[in-house]
């Protein structure tokens, strides 16, 4: 199939049915004939034609109809969107970092890099945007789903009225998968009760493998095939990023196999280069020593890289960094011997994520087809991230609940760091520095370290130009529209009879083979939880009301005497404030954003935080609703954490009616969260016990003396919550049968989350394991029967 370069061309080849395009067809019967005409591919699904009248009884006497088939047009590419995840301005080679991408450099040589383009400095809000082409609020994603609220524009909910691009795709004969991180569906309709509207199968996907929330243990990951639970090998080498980009490369050989002519839309979200960083250790080996000069000098030499490589205008900057974050040559020898560590398993993720996005990537080289395949490769949902605080963390639970790790006692994992025993994330210094050369990180839109990524698009059929740079503004919301303009396909204006919001995004073919060509994105607003800002024909203004580490925001909404003004025609990096100067145009700016932000929903605004962690405080729906007790059995498991009870910061009962086999019992009963964090009620070697596991800091083992007999037994847990805040400890006691067999203080106990991944699980421990005697996966799975399980709250 040759391709057609130029967008007329591809648009004039679109094609419909397949009696329009494939050569004679049978004749029809005079009262049913009728010839191919074009089909309106506006309305999705492209009807059908009408059924022709026949009245002859005998079928051998009748010619059939032509075959209606939806076809792509014609030469219409394959389309691969790469979304890394968590990676900054500042870290690829191709955009002056110094971490080295093949991959990204080899797609840059042989296409364009695009060094204007933005995300919305967040996980799910960049997401929804990118695979629809709306601005984030449009879509219900002013923040991420774990924190959705009951106000529109947050609710968590994509609306059918915002058709996806891959539904798009696939309704005009696209075969469509995605692989990796998803984070868009609404947490409480992430459970086998569904609705299932928002999962992947039902939001334009033929194949989904990959997880739901916000980050995944690359070690031991929760996964889904398309709605089923993926159990995981028994393998200690195992790795997601591996086993994802097996996955993808088998469904993309399997679908050329059986249908060559028919384009492909790939969607490949890697969880990294998200906390936690999970790497195998010979690709942290490459990176020892490379990061003992620190943060300060890395935006050094990554600035003069950056402008070396034409990426980054001579005369730029580097934006002034927090002042929280501290000089290098501030730090204790301790500090930094931790910190560069943190800094080496970083970049080794970096690059491993990159080695795997190539191995996806040549499939396509290996069925023939990577010509006429179309590449973005995004560098980033967002910056860096800062969310590891001044020190960064052994565990990034801890971050969730409140806890601040010491330097002390990470120093002792630091030979385990990145490794299984670790759920890591790097001190703040490292965002500032990977997001060179600005000044802010991931969580604030109101900086391009915040929002701008860098993007490499690759297209050798259909782009002439090769191994240049476009400057032009960009945002995640273009790419839609520009798949669809490179496809020769209409942007609809019903989708599965509903009608459709138009995009926002302008398509950035205008760009491909024109570098002086005129920019057409000219305004966007950018906004999560109070941070804001608005691009406007060169001149960006905008408010930092909110830093990742800080509790709570510094100024009311209300407040606007912190607003600055940069004119980013000669200030790439936002390194001096205008509004003073011209108090008259910021104050146009400010005004402009509030027009855009009542346009597209984005009021009223929301800054608070952690407390959108409780359902009830925001009024986001919560399947349990006002449920003090939740009765399960055996075969119930991977229940999320916003789907199960709340057991945190209350009393609690946990009830267990169990059967023991003649060789006694072992295994999980009941348990949630994992190595990191959780509870779990089991049996080992017979003996019932109950565990509390305090982030992977603290563990509270409350045992019986006794093995059980077989037969049927009840097995009770009761914490009594000392009360008084979140987070306290009370006394836990255990019973069997009735009878008190042991007790024991918990001293503190989880007031935020279990985990942002780990589960709730009836006769099994999926994930990492509460109990490490105990294990994970089938290892942890119970020996005898559980007829019901019991969980109350007070």
């Amino acid at each position: 199939m040759r391709f057609k370069t130029g967008l007329a061309a591809a648009a004039a080849c679109a094609l419909l049915v397949t009696a329009a395009c494939s050569g004679p067809q049978p004749q029809a019967p005079a009262k049913s004939a009728a010839g191919p005409e074009a089909i309106d591919r506006t309305v999705l699904p492209i009807q059908e034609p009408a059924r022709p009248a026949v009245t002859e009884i005998d079928a051998r006497n009748v010619t059939p109809p032509p075959r209606f088939e939806v076809k792509a047009p014609e030469g219409a590419p394959n389309v691969v969107i790469v979304l890394v995840d968590d990676m900054g301005f500042g870290v690829p080679s191709a955009f002056g970092g110094p971490i080295p991408m093949p991959t990204l450099d080899g797609l840059a040589k042989n296409g364009l890099r695009y060094n204007n383009f933005h995300t919305t400095a967040l996980c799910s809000p960049t997401r929804a945007a990118l695979k629809s082409g709306r601005n984030h609020h449009t879509v219900n994603m002013g923040f991420i789903t774990e924190m959705a609220t009951a106000m529109p524009g947050s609710t968590g909910q994509i609306p059918n009225s915002t058709a996806p691009l891959a539904e798009m795709l696939r309704l005009n004969g696209y075969a469509t998968a995605a692989f990796g991180k998803w984070h868009e569906t609404a947490t409480w309709e992430a459970s086998i009760a569904g609705p299932s509207d928002r999962w992947p199968t039902r939001q334009g996907f033929d194949k989904f493998y990959g997880f739901f929330g916000g980050e995944t243990n690359q070690w031991a990951p929760l996964l889904y095939d398309g709605t089923a639970l993926v159990e995981l090998p028994d393998d200690p080498s195992y790795h997601f990023m591996t086993d994802m980009t097996e996955k993808a490369r088998t469904w993309i050989k399997h679908q050329k196999a059986l249908t060559p002519d028919k384009p492909s839309f790939v969607y490949f979200a890697p969880g990294a280069t998200h906390a936690p960083h999970h790497v195998p250790p010979e690709w942290i080996a490459r990176w020892k020593g490379k990061f003992d000069k620190g943060w300060d000098a890395l935006r050094e030499e990554s600035l003069a890289r950056q402008i070396a490589l034409g990426v980054v205008p001579p005369g730029t900057k580097l934006a002034p960094k927090p002042p929280a974050i501290k000089d290098w040559a501030a730090l204790s020898a301790d500090e930094q011997r931790l910190f560069a560590r943190q800094a080496e398993v970083f970049a080794a993720f970096c690059e491993f994520t990159d080695h795997e996005i190539g191995r996806m990537l040549q499939a396509f080289d290996e069925v023939g087809q990577a010509d006429n395949t179309l590449v973005f490769y995004i560098a980033g949902d967002n910056g860096t991230s800062g969310e590891g605080g001044m020190t960064g963390m052994f565990s990034e639970m801890t971050y969730f609940n409140g806890v601040e790790e010491k330097v002390e006692d990470m120093l002792k994992l630091i030979d385990k760091w990145g490794g299984p025993e670790t759920y890591p994330h790097m001190a703040a210094g490292w965002a500032v520095a990977f997001d060179s050369p600005f000044g802010w990180m991931k969580q604030v839109p109101s900086d391009f370290g915040g929002t701008r990524n860098g993007m490499v698009v690759s297209w050798p059929k259909g782009i002439k130009a090769k191994n240049e740079i476009r400057s032009q503004f960009g945002h995640v919301i273009d790419v839609a529209p520009t798949i669809l303009a490179a496809a020769g396909l209409p942007e609809p204006k019903t989708v599965n009879g509903v009608p459709q919001i138009p995009m926002a995004g302008t398509s950035l073919a205008y760009s491909f083979d024109d570098a002086a060509a005129k920019e057409r994105h000219t305004t966007q607003y950018f906004e999560v939880a109070g941070n804001r800002a608005i691009y406007h024909d060169g001149w960006y203004a905008r408010t930092i009301h909110k830093a990742p580490w800080e509790q709570q925001p510094r100024r009311t909404l209300q407040d606007n005497s912190a607003w600055q003004l940069y004119d980013v025609r000669s200030d790439f990096s936002l390194a001096t404030d205008l509004g003073a100067q011209n108090p008259t145009k910021l104050a146009e700016m400010q005004a402009l954003f509030l027009s855009e932000a009542a346009k597209y929903g984005v009021l009223p605004i929301d800054d608070r935080f952690f407390e959108r962690l409780d359902p009830k405080a925001v009024g986001r729906p919560d399947i349990m609703g006002g449920r003090t007790s939740l009765t399960l059995a055996e075969g119930m498991i991977g229940m999320a954490e916003g789907v199960f009870i709340n057991i945190k910061n209350r009393s609690k009962v946990i009830t267990a009616e169990i059967e023991v086999p003649a060789g006694g019992a072992n295994g999980t009963v009941i348990a949630q969260g994992g190595r990191f964090g959780g509870w779990s009620l089991y049996v080992k070697n017979g003996v019932p016990a109950y565990d509390y596991n305090f982030l992977g800091l603290q563990r509270t083992s409350i045992t019986s003396p006794r093995k059980l007999g077989p037969g049927k037994a009840e097995v009770r847990f009761q914490f009594d919550y000392d009360g008084g805040g979140p987070g306290k400890g009370g006394l836990g006691t255990l019973f069997v049968n009735g009878q008190k067999v042991a007790e024991s203080r918990i001293p503190a106990t989880q007031p935020g989350i279990f985990s942002a991944d780990e589960t709730a699980d009836v006769g099994i421990d999926l994930g990492t394991p509460v109990v490490e005697a105990i294990g994970a996966e089938a290892r942890s799975r119970f020996t005898g029967r559980i007829p019901k399980v019991t969980v109350e709250v007070k």
